[in-house]
C-alpha cells in the first residue's frame, strides 16, 4: 500500500547520542513548535519514506546499513506519525480532525476540570528583546563571575555564622503580616529573575523563547518559560545549562543578598536583603530543586540521566514492578536498562507517587480550609479523585483486564490470600490494651498545710506514727490570731457591761438596742476566729499512719502560707487515677481488669480493677502530676492557676486488688494498661473518618 507522504513544515535535525551508543535525530513540528525525539531505524526510515513502500523500504535499510527491519517496524513508525498528526491529511479528513478536536477539548465539566488543575496565561512574547540582552550578560556567564560568587558565598556564610542570634532573631520579626507581604513581593521578583535566567541562557545558545507566563497549578500561580527549543540542541551539557539557569540565578541571588545583609547597616537596604536571601534559598531548595514535580530538578534529572519522559517512562517500570511482584505474569518489562539504573527508576517512581500523595493531600485541605465550605468540600473530592482515586482505579482496571492471567498465577493468589488475612486483621475483633498515665495513690488521705502567720509550737506525732480518729496531729501558734482572739473577747466584755449598765443610765439606755447588735457582730467575729484557731491544731478525720513529714521542722520554725507539712494516710486498699479520651472511653467499662507500673521503678506491677468511670467529661485537671505541662499524658492548658484539657477527657478510677509492697502508702505517677473489650481495629478507623465527614459536612 502506498505511504502518506510526511507533512512539508517538519524540520529533521541531528540529535545526541542516546545512552547506548546509537545516534538520534529530533524532529521538530513548527506549528506547534513539539519535538520528537528519533532512533536511529525511525530515522532510517523516515530517510526512505519516498520509496512509499513498507517492504522496500525495509529491504533498503537492509542492504544499506547493519539494521534488520521488517515491514512492521515501517507500520509501526506509520502508526507513531499519524497518532501525532506528522502526516499530510488526505482528502475528505477534516471530519476526522474535527472529532480529533471535539474529543481534545471534551466536554464542558472536562474543561473546567482540565483548566482549575491546570492552566497557562501566557503574558509577554520575549524573544525581539532577550537577543540584545543576552549579549549584554556576559559576564554573569564567565568563569569571574562564578570566583566571585563562591568567595560572597564563603564570606556571607561566615558572618551569618558570627552573627546567627541576629539572623534568627530577624526571621522572627518578619513573621508578621507586613513581613509576609514583603515576602511575596521578594518571591515574585526572584521568580521573574528565575525565569529570565532560563529565556536568557536558552536564546545564548539559539534558541528561541516564543513566550512567558503564569501558570496556574491548582489555583496557584507557578511562573514558565516555554524553552521547548532546547530539544534542538545536541549536546546534553546545553540542555543541563538551559535547564539550571533558574536555580543558578536564584542561587546568585541568595549568595549576594546574604553577603549584603552581612555588610549594609541597619535599614530599608538591610530588611530588603534579608528577604531576598531567605525567600530564595528556601524557595530554590524546596520546590525548584525537588524531582518528583516537572520543575527544574525534574529536568535537570531527566537531561543528566538522558532519559526524556522521565516521569512517564519511570511509572511504566514501576506499574510493571508492582504487578510482578503482587502476580508474577511473566509480561515483558517496558523498557530495558541496565539493572542499577532499572532499580533506581523503580525507586524514584515509588518516591514520587508517596511525594505527590502527600503534597496533593495537603494541597486538598488547604483548598478546603480557605474556600467557602461548600466550594472547599467540592474542589477537595476533585482534586482527591483526580490525583489519587483516578490512579487507582485506572490500575485496577488493568489488573481486570489481566484476570485470565491473575487466576493461573500461584503468586497472585498468595497475594490474594495476604490481602484477605490483612483484611481479617482489620474486620475481626480483637483484644484491646489501652495505654494512659495514671496516679497511683491511697484511697483516703488528708494533706495538712500551713495556714497564714503560723509558726510551729510541737509535734505530737512522730513520722510513720499510727493515729486514731480526732487525734491531734500538729500544734502550730499564730501571735497574730491570738492578738485579734483577745481583742474581740475584750470588745465582748466592753459590750456586756455597757449593755447591762444601760438600766441605770438614760443615754446608754437609748444606745441598748445599737449595743445588742455590736455584741452579736462581737461573739460572730469571735466565733470565725475561733474557727480559724482549729486549724492550727489539726486533727485527724480518720485512722491512718502520719506520713511525709519535712525533715528539717522543728518547734519555733516559722511557716509558709500553704506550705505542705504533712500527709495522714488511711490504712486500707490505694486506687488509681487516670483520664481516657472520647475514643477510648468506649472501650471501657466497670470491672475490667488492668495493671500499673510505677515511673522509673523496676519490678512486679500492681493489679487493678476499674471502679467508677465518670459520665461527664472533666472540665479541669485536678491532678497536675498527670498534666503534659509535668511530664503526664494529658494535654492541658494553664489559665489563673487552674489546668483545663485541651480534648474531652472522662476521669476512670481503679481499685488495688493486690498488696501495694514498697507502692503502698504513697503517690506514684506511673502508667497504666487496661484490658478494654474487643474491638476490630478498621472498624476504629471507620468511625473516627465518619465522624469527621459528618461533622466537616454540617453546614
Amino acid at each position: 500500500m502506498p505511504l502518506p507522504p510526511l507533512r512539508e513544515e517538519l524540520v529533521l535535525l541531528p540529535g545526541p547520542a542516546l545512552a547506548d551508543g546509537q545516534p538520534s535525530h529530533t524532529l521538530h513540528d513548527p506549528v506547534r513548535n513539539l519535538f520528537f525525539r528519533l532512533d536511529w531505524p525511525t530515522f532510517e526510515i523516515l530517510c526512505r519514506w519516498h520509496l512509499d513502500d513498507p517492504a522496500a523500504i525495509a529491504a533498503d535499510i537492509g542492504r544499506a546499513t547493519t539494521l534488520h527491519l521488517e515491514t512492521r517496524d515501517v507500520e509501526g513508525v506509520l502508526r507513531f506519525l499519524h497518532d501525532n498528526q506528522l502526516l499530510q491529511p488526505p482528502p475528505g479528513a477534516a471530519a476526522e480532525f474535527a472529532q480529533r478536536l471535539k474529543k481534545s477539548r471534551g466536554s464542558a465539566g472536562e474543561w473546567l476540570l482540565h483548566n482549575y488543575l491546570f492552566f497557562r496565561i501566557p503574558l509577554v512574547k520575549p524573544d525581539r528583546w532577550l537577543a540584545p540582552l543576552a549579549g549584554r550578560l556576559d559576564f554573569f556567564y564567565s568563569a569571574g563571575f562564578l570566583y566571585l560568587t563562591l568567595a560572597a558565598l564563603a564570606l556571607g556564610l561566615i558572618e551569618v555564622y558570627r552573627d546567627w542570634d541576629g539572623f534568627a532573631a530577624t526571621l522572627v520579626d518578619t513573621l508578621t503580616w507586613s513581613g509576609m507581604a514583603g515576602y511575596g513581593a521578594a518571591l515574585v521578583a526572584v521568580k521573574v529573575l528565575h525565569e529570565l535566567g532560563h529565556a536568557v541562557t536558552a536564546k545564548r545558545f539559539g534558541c528561541r523563547v516564543p513566550t512567558m507566563g503564569v501558570a496556574l497549578l491548582v489555583l496557584w500561580p507557578v511562573a514558565y518559560t516555554d524553552t521547548n527549543e532546547v530539544w534542538k540542541l545536541t549536546h546534553r551539557h546545553q540542555r543541563l545549562a538551559v535547564a539550571a539557569a533558574g536555580v543558578a540565578t536564584e542561587l546568585a541571588i541568595a549568595v549576594w543578598a546574604t553577603l549584603a545583609w552581612a555588610l549594609l547597616p541597619e535599614g530599608g537596604p538591610k530588611a530588603v536583603a534579608f528577604l531576598l536571601a531567605t525567600t530564595t534559598w528556601i524557595s530554590t531548595v524546596a520546590v525548584n530543586a525537588s524531582p518528583f514535580l516537572r520543575f527544574d530538578g525534574y529536568f535537570l534529572l531527566s537531561d543528566w540521566l538522558e532519559i526524556p519522559n522521565l516521569h512517564a517512562r519511570a511509572f511504566a517500570l514501576a506499574r510493571w514492578d508492582l504487578r510482578e511482584r503482587l502476580f508474577a505474569l511473566g509480561e515483558p518489562v517496558p523498557e530495558v536498562f541496565p539493572p542499577r539504573r532499572h532499580a533506581g527508576l523503580i525507586l524514584f517512581a515509588y518516591a514520587t507517587w508517596a511525594y505527590r500523595l502527600v503534597l496533593f493531600l495537603g494541597i486538598a485541605l488547604l483548598v478546603y480550609t480557605f474556600f467557602i465550605k461548600a466550594v472547599g468540600i467540592l474542589l477537595f473530592l476533585v482534586e482527591i479523585g483526580w490525583f489519587v482515586l483516578l490512579p487507582l482505579y485506572r490500575e485496577l482496571q488493568a489488573w481486570r483486564q489481566r484476570l485470565p492471567a491473575l487466576a493461573a498465577s500461584r503468586r497472585a493468589r498468595r497475594t490474594a490470600a495476604i490481602a484477605l488475612a490483612a483484611f481479617l486483621l482489620l474486620a475481626v475483633p480483637w483484644p484491646t490494651r489501652i495505654a494512659t498515665s495514671g496516679l497511683l495513690r491511697p484511697a483516703e488521705q488528708f494533706v495538712l498545710y500551713a495556714p497564714a502567720h503560723a509558726q510551729l509550737a510541737a509535734l505530737p506525732v512522730p513520722e510513720g506514727t499510727a493515729v486514731k480518729a480526732g487525734a491531734l496531729l500538729l500544734q502550730l501558734a499564730s501571735p497574730d490570731l491570738e492578738s485579734r482572739e483577745r481583742g474581740a473577747q475584750a470588745r465582748i466584755e466592753r459590750l456586756r457591761w455597757q449593755a447591762s449598765a444601760g438600766a441605770f443610765d438614760n443615754e446608754q439606755r437609748a444606745q441598748w438596742q445599737v449595743l445588742q447588735e455590736q455584741l452579736a457582730t462581737a461573739k460572730a467575729e469571735l466565733a470565725s476566729i475561733q474557727a480559724d484557731a482549729a486549724r492550727y491544731a489539726p486533727a485527724a478525720p480518720f485512722d491512718g499512719v502520719l506520713r511525709d513529714f519535712d525533715p528539717d521542722l522543728r518547734p519555733g520554725v516559722w511557716l509558709s502560707q500553704n506550705e505542705p507539712l504533712a500527709r495522714l494516710v488511711a490504712e486500707g486498699p490505694q486506687q488509681v487515677v487516670a483520664y481516657l479520651d472520647e475514643e477510648e472511653i468506649g472501650r471501657v467499662a466497670v470491672g475490667d481488669s488492668a495493671r500499673f507500673h510505677a515511673d522509673g521503678l523496676e519490678g512486679p506491677f500492681l493489679p487493678l480493677q476499674v471502679a467508677r468511670i465518670d459520665p461527664q467529661a472533666s472540665r479541669t485537671l485536678p491532678e497536675p502530676e498527670l498534666a503534659s505541662l509535668y511530664g503526664g499524658g494529658v494535654l492541658v492548658r494553664e489559665k489563673k492557676g487552674l489546668l483545663y484539657p485541651e480534648r474531652a477527657v472522662y476521669r476512670v478510677t481503679l481499685k488495688a486488688i493486690g498488696p501495694g509492697g514498697d507502692l503502698a502508702g504513697q503517690s506514684w505517677r506511673g502508667s497504666v494498661t487496661i484490658a478494654g473489650r474487643w474491638s476490630a481495629p478498621g472498624w476504629r478507623f471507620l468511625r473516627a473518618a465518619l465522624a469527621l465527614f459528618w461533622r466537616e459536612a454540617g453546614f
